[in-house]
Protein backbone atom coordinates (compact mmCIF):
# COMPACT_ATOMS: atom_id res chain seq x y z
CA UNK A 1 0.00 0.00 0.00
CA UNK A 2 1.22 3.45 -0.93
CA UNK A 3 -0.72 6.29 0.69
CA UNK A 4 -0.52 10.05 0.06
CA UNK A 5 -1.51 12.06 3.14
CA UNK A 6 -2.13 15.75 2.46
CA UNK A 7 -1.25 18.73 4.67
CA UNK A 8 0.18 16.73 7.56
CA UNK A 9 1.91 19.90 8.73
CA UNK A 10 -0.11 23.04 9.43
CA UNK A 11 1.10 26.17 7.56
CA UNK A 12 2.80 27.63 10.64
CA UNK A 13 4.54 24.31 11.38
CA UNK A 14 5.75 24.10 7.81
CA UNK A 15 7.11 27.66 7.87
CA UNK A 16 8.96 26.98 11.14
CA UNK A 17 10.48 23.77 9.78
CA UNK A 18 11.64 25.39 6.56
CA UNK A 19 13.22 28.26 8.52
CA UNK A 20 15.30 25.81 10.55
CA UNK A 21 16.40 23.84 7.48
CA UNK A 22 18.10 26.60 5.51
CA UNK A 23 21.66 26.58 4.13
CA UNK A 24 23.11 27.46 7.56
CA UNK A 25 21.57 24.42 9.27
CA UNK A 26 24.07 21.81 10.59
CA UNK A 27 24.07 19.57 7.51
CA UNK A 28 26.42 16.58 7.54
CA UNK A 29 27.23 13.71 5.17
CA UNK A 30 24.09 11.59 4.88
CA UNK A 31 26.14 8.41 4.72
CA UNK A 32 26.68 8.70 8.49
CA UNK A 33 23.32 6.94 9.01
CA UNK A 34 23.46 4.51 6.09
CA UNK A 35 23.54 0.76 6.55
CA UNK A 36 26.03 -1.46 4.74
CA UNK A 37 23.81 -2.04 1.71
CA UNK A 38 23.00 1.66 1.25
CA UNK A 39 26.40 3.16 2.04
CA UNK A 40 27.68 3.12 -1.54
CA UNK A 41 24.36 4.36 -2.94
CA UNK A 42 23.59 7.24 -0.57
CA UNK A 43 24.73 10.71 -1.62
CA UNK A 44 22.89 13.42 0.28
CA UNK A 45 23.13 15.75 3.26
CA UNK A 46 21.47 15.01 6.58
CA UNK A 47 20.67 17.24 9.54
CA UNK A 48 22.91 16.35 12.48
CA UNK A 49 20.77 14.32 14.90
CA UNK A 50 22.39 15.83 17.98
CA UNK A 51 21.75 19.42 16.83
CA UNK A 52 19.28 21.81 18.41
CA UNK A 53 17.52 22.21 15.06
CA UNK A 54 16.89 18.46 14.92
CA UNK A 55 15.50 18.41 18.45
CA UNK A 56 13.17 21.33 17.67
CA UNK A 57 11.85 19.66 14.52
CA UNK A 58 11.27 16.10 15.70
CA UNK A 59 8.44 16.69 18.17
CA UNK A 60 6.18 18.70 15.78
CA UNK A 61 6.55 16.05 13.06
CA UNK A 62 5.64 13.21 15.42
CA UNK A 63 2.71 15.21 16.83
CA UNK A 64 1.47 15.98 13.31
CA UNK A 65 1.29 12.35 12.21
CA UNK A 66 -0.20 11.22 15.52
CA UNK A 67 -3.14 13.60 15.19
CA UNK A 68 -3.97 12.47 11.65
CA UNK A 69 -6.73 9.79 11.70
CA UNK A 70 -5.90 8.45 8.24
CA UNK A 71 -2.28 7.94 9.25
CA UNK A 72 -3.36 6.03 12.35
CA UNK A 73 -5.77 3.85 10.37
CA UNK A 74 -3.15 2.95 7.76
CA UNK A 75 -0.10 2.57 10.01
CA UNK A 76 -1.57 1.43 13.36
CA UNK A 77 1.65 2.77 14.92
CA UNK A 78 3.30 1.05 17.87
CA UNK A 79 6.68 2.84 17.69
CA UNK A 80 7.82 5.83 15.63
CA UNK A 81 11.50 6.25 14.77
CA UNK A 82 12.65 9.77 15.64
CA UNK A 83 12.25 11.84 12.44
CA UNK A 84 15.39 12.57 10.44
CA UNK A 85 15.87 15.33 7.87
CA UNK A 86 17.77 15.32 4.59
CA UNK A 87 18.68 17.58 1.69
CA UNK A 88 19.46 16.73 -1.94
CA UNK A 89 21.21 19.43 -3.97
CA UNK A 90 24.43 20.24 -5.82
CA UNK A 91 26.87 17.33 -5.72
CA UNK A 92 24.99 15.46 -2.97
CA UNK A 93 21.89 14.90 -5.01
CA UNK A 94 20.65 11.30 -5.14
CA UNK A 95 20.11 7.98 -3.36
CA UNK A 96 20.32 4.81 -5.43
CA UNK A 97 17.87 1.92 -5.25
CA UNK A 98 17.89 0.21 -1.85
CA UNK A 99 15.74 -1.47 0.80
CA UNK A 100 15.76 0.00 4.31
CA UNK A 101 17.23 -2.02 7.17
CA UNK A 102 14.63 -4.22 8.85
CA UNK A 103 15.40 -2.91 12.35
CA UNK A 104 16.90 0.45 13.32
CA UNK A 105 17.81 2.14 16.59
CA UNK A 106 15.99 5.38 17.30
CA UNK A 107 17.67 7.92 19.59
CA UNK A 108 14.63 9.81 20.88
CA UNK A 109 13.43 7.86 22.73
CA UNK A 110 16.19 5.24 22.66
CA UNK A 111 14.55 2.11 21.24
CA UNK A 112 14.77 -0.47 18.49
CA UNK A 113 12.16 0.03 15.78
CA UNK A 114 11.12 -2.57 13.21
CA UNK A 115 10.69 -0.70 9.94
CA UNK A 116 7.29 -1.97 8.81
CA UNK A 117 6.46 1.34 7.11
CA UNK A 118 8.60 4.11 5.61
CA UNK A 119 7.51 7.75 5.63
CA UNK A 120 8.72 10.72 3.62
CA UNK A 121 7.37 14.15 4.58
CA UNK A 122 8.13 16.69 1.84
CA UNK A 123 9.29 20.11 3.08
CA UNK A 124 10.28 21.73 -0.23
CA UNK A 125 7.64 22.76 -2.73
CA UNK A 126 7.71 20.72 -5.93
CA UNK A 127 8.48 23.79 -8.10
CA UNK A 128 11.56 24.64 -6.04
CA UNK A 129 13.64 21.80 -7.47
CA UNK A 130 13.91 19.56 -10.52
CA UNK A 131 14.33 15.82 -10.23
CA UNK A 132 14.32 14.39 -6.74
CA UNK A 133 11.39 12.03 -7.25
CA UNK A 134 10.97 9.25 -4.73
CA UNK A 135 10.73 6.18 -6.95
CA UNK A 136 9.04 3.19 -5.33
CA UNK A 137 9.49 -0.07 -7.20
CA UNK A 138 6.41 -2.30 -7.05
CA UNK A 139 5.56 -5.56 -8.85
CA UNK A 140 3.08 -3.65 -11.02
CA UNK A 141 5.67 -1.01 -11.94
CA UNK A 142 7.37 2.13 -10.65
CA UNK A 143 5.55 4.80 -8.67
CA UNK A 144 7.15 8.25 -8.84
CA UNK A 145 6.31 10.52 -5.93
CA UNK A 146 6.90 14.27 -5.69
CA UNK A 147 4.48 15.97 -3.33
CA UNK A 148 3.61 19.44 -2.10
CA UNK A 149 5.41 20.75 0.97
CA UNK A 150 3.67 19.46 4.10
CA UNK A 151 2.40 16.27 2.41
CA UNK A 152 3.55 12.78 3.36
CA UNK A 153 3.83 9.45 1.57
CA UNK A 154 3.55 6.20 3.53
CA UNK A 155 4.71 2.91 2.00
CA UNK A 156 5.98 -0.54 3.08
CA UNK A 157 9.50 -0.50 4.48
CA UNK A 158 10.29 -3.69 2.56
CA UNK A 159 9.96 -1.86 -0.76
CA UNK A 160 12.89 -1.19 -3.10
CA UNK A 161 13.06 2.60 -3.55
CA UNK A 162 15.36 5.44 -4.57
CA UNK A 163 15.59 9.22 -4.94
CA UNK A 164 16.46 10.45 -8.43
CA UNK A 165 19.17 13.12 -8.90
CA UNK A 166 18.19 16.71 -8.12
CA UNK A 167 19.33 18.83 -11.06
CA UNK A 168 18.14 22.25 -9.84
CA UNK A 169 17.36 23.68 -6.42
CA UNK A 170 17.19 21.69 -3.21
CA UNK A 171 14.85 18.91 -2.09
CA UNK A 172 14.41 18.93 1.69
CA UNK A 173 12.33 16.33 3.51
CA UNK A 174 11.84 14.46 6.75
CA UNK A 175 11.99 10.69 6.74
CA UNK A 176 11.29 8.10 9.41
CA UNK A 177 9.88 4.64 10.01
CA UNK A 178 6.94 3.06 11.80
CA UNK A 179 6.76 -0.19 13.70
CA UNK A 180 3.11 -1.13 13.39
CA UNK A 181 1.00 -3.00 15.92
CA UNK A 182 0.21 -5.27 12.94
CA UNK A 183 3.42 -6.51 11.34
CA UNK A 184 1.82 -8.10 8.27
CA UNK A 185 1.43 -5.76 5.30
CA UNK A 186 -1.50 -7.81 4.01
CA UNK A 187 -3.33 -7.77 7.35
CA UNK A 188 -2.78 -4.01 7.75
CA UNK A 189 -4.17 -3.47 4.24
CA UNK A 190 -7.31 -5.47 5.02
CA UNK A 191 -7.88 -3.57 8.26
CA UNK A 192 -7.37 -0.22 6.52
CA UNK A 193 -9.82 -1.08 3.74
CA UNK A 194 -12.41 -2.25 6.28
CA UNK A 195 -11.96 0.90 8.36
CA UNK A 196 -12.35 3.14 5.30
CA UNK A 197 -15.53 1.27 4.30
CA UNK A 198 -16.92 1.81 7.80
CA UNK A 199 -16.10 5.52 7.62
CA UNK A 200 -18.05 5.78 4.33
CA UNK A 201 -21.04 3.92 5.74
CA UNK A 202 -21.19 6.15 8.81
CA UNK A 203 -20.83 9.30 6.67
CA UNK A 204 -24.02 8.23 4.86
CA UNK A 205 -25.85 8.01 8.16
CA UNK A 206 -25.82 4.22 8.18
CA UNK A 207 -25.36 2.92 11.69
CA UNK A 208 -27.58 -0.15 11.77
CA UNK A 209 -26.94 -3.59 13.20
CA UNK A 210 -24.88 -4.62 10.17
CA UNK A 211 -22.52 -1.66 10.64
CA UNK A 212 -22.20 -2.46 14.35
CA UNK A 213 -21.42 -6.08 13.48
CA UNK A 214 -18.81 -5.08 10.89
CA UNK A 215 -17.22 -2.70 13.41
CA UNK A 216 -17.01 -5.56 15.86
CA UNK A 217 -15.38 -7.75 13.22
CA UNK A 218 -12.77 -5.03 12.57
CA UNK A 219 -11.86 -4.82 16.24
CA UNK A 220 -11.81 -8.58 16.68
CA UNK A 221 -9.40 -8.91 13.76
CA UNK A 222 -7.27 -6.11 15.20
CA UNK A 223 -7.33 -7.84 18.58
CA UNK A 224 -6.22 -11.09 16.91
CA UNK A 225 -3.37 -9.57 14.89
CA UNK A 226 -2.09 -6.65 16.98
CA UNK A 227 0.98 -6.81 19.21
CA UNK A 228 1.46 -3.95 21.67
Amino acid sequence: MLLHLKKILAPDELRAARALLGPDAPWIDGRSSAGGQALARKNNDQLAQDSEASRQLQAPVVAAVQRDPLFFSAALPHKIFNPLFNRYSGETNHYGAHVDNAVMHSRNPPQWVRTDLSCTLFLSEAHEYEGGELVIHQPQGERRVKLAAGDLVLYPGSTLHEVTPVTRGARIASFFWIESMVASTEQRQLLFEMDMALVKLRSRGEDDAAVVQLTGTYHNLLRMWART
